[in-house]
């Protein structure tokens, strides 16, 4: 589409619609949804209005901000658009289901969208087609963030800057997604001024291992390496705040050290007491991101082969005993064969990524997952699996076997 020497889609409309979710119109999307069992149980969600401030206030138009269901409700609203930019398939032979020569490429996700165009009439056109689409259902296009600009100028894209060096194609963290992180990062350390160490890494590992499995399937080694850069001037700062009568010295040797003896650095930032340590953005692994076919679905039953190879490729960013089993068991708890700590999709968002990781770590603290010891044999030593811990109940109140179990995971 935009990679190789000399693709043919070198323009973008780089497009965002105002205020999406507050102006969908409902009735158009109701219309939408004719012959939905549920469709009258969306159209009260829709009316049913919002209670602010103890004051209540009517919803003629849009979806409930942060609703879990707006999504899905945009998505409604928002299908036919490849069609209506004047997208084209080839509907036979070997290349079924790819775009025609010619013909623009679209990619949305919620109320951001990107048309890769061949030129830059077209790419007007694109605009033009979907202003008068959009309009029937209460929808704009946000003039001031949408533009229309050249591959060799880049453009960002769900925190991502896509660009043209010269003859190839680079896809980098954005620098805004950037810039927005490490005021996260400085805003977090400020506020922990006064706690300890042990409070710091466990406040910052979330985040960071979060940003960077966000940002691992692109080219992000240099921001990962500026990012550490950063994050040991914000420590350093944190330590000789706490141990303002200290020497340098003295805090260079108290909280930074070879922690992670499997990483021969010795300036990781660490508690002594307990042995806990911050993650290094670097140490995320780059993984290329493998597109997906176009017409692959993940509930079709027919791909469930392809869908659990590319869950395997991509493992979770958990290490130790936890990481080693999670691959030996392909995600899935030994008893009931269900996944384990994947969904069907990987997070879509940094913050995503970060309630996730934090949601597998208290489910391993709170013993949610567990490891069972098998109970062996002559030609198979003692193992651990990895099981969910309700199935494991069930386990042994039907079989009446009682067996250790163990949530000590890193």
């Amino acid at each position: 589409m935009a990679r190789g020497p000399n693709p043919s889609r070198r323009w973008v409309l780089d497009a965002d619609l105002a205020t999406a979710f507050d102006r969908i119109d409902h009735s158009h999307l109701l219309q939408s949804l004719d012959g939905f069992p549920a469709r009258g149980l969306v159209e009260r969600w829709l009316k049913a209005g919002v209670v602010e401030k103890g004051r209540f206030a009517p919803t003629e138009e849009g979806t409930p901000q942060g609703g879990v269901v707006s999504p899905l409700l945009l998505n409604v609203a928002l299908h036919g658009m490849e069609e209506a930019a004047g997208v084209r398939y080839r509907q036979a032979g070997q290349m079924a289901g790819t775009t025609l020569v010619g013909s623009p490429v679209v990619v949305r996700y919620a109320d951001d969208l990107v048309a890769m165009c061949v030129s830059r009439g077209q790419a007007e056109e694109v605009k033009t087609r979907l202003a008068a689409w959009l309009a029937p259902r209460g929808l704009a296009f946000n003039e001031d963030k949408t533009r229309i600009v050249h591959l060799d100028d880049g453009f960002d894209f769900l925190g991502f800057n896509v660009r043209r060096y010269r003859a190839k194609l680079l896809i980098k963290p954005s620098k805004a997604a950037v810039r927005r992180h490490r005021e996260r990062l400085a805003a977090e350390v400020r506020a922990l001024r006064g706690a300890n160490a042990a409070a710091v890494i466990k406040r910052l590992n979330p985040i960071i291992r979060g940003w960077s499995a966000y940002y691992r399937t692109v080219v992000s080694s240099e921001a990962f390496a500026k990012l550490d850069n950063y994050l040991w001037i914000l420590t350093y700062k944190w330590a000789t705040y706490s141990h303002s009568n200290k020497s340098r010295h003295w805090v260079v040797r108290r909280y930074f050290g070879m922690f992670n003896r499997f990483r021969r650095d010795r300036w990781v930032f660490g508690d002594r007491d307990s042995g806990a340590y911050l993650f290094k953005f670097a140490w995320t692994k780059i993984v290329r991101h493998q597109m997906v076919p176009g017409t692959a679905s993940p509930d079709d039953p027919d791909l469930a082969t392809y869908w659990a190879k590319r869950r395997q490729r991509s493992a979770p960013p958990v290490g130790g005993v936890s990481l080693r089993l999670l691959k030996t068991q392909q995600g899935r708890c030994s008893l009931c064969g269900g996944f384990l700590l994947l969904a069907d999709r990987e997070p879509q968002s940094p913050v995503e990524w970060e309630q996730w990781l934090t949601a597998t770590r208290k489910a391993l603290r709170k013993e949610a997952i567990t490891a069972e010891r098998g109970q062996g044999t002559p030609d198979e030593p003692v193992a651990l699996h990895l099981v969910h811990t309700d199935c494991r109940r069930r386990h042994v109140a039907v079989s009446g076997r009682r067996s250790g179990a163990s949530s000590a995971f890193p």
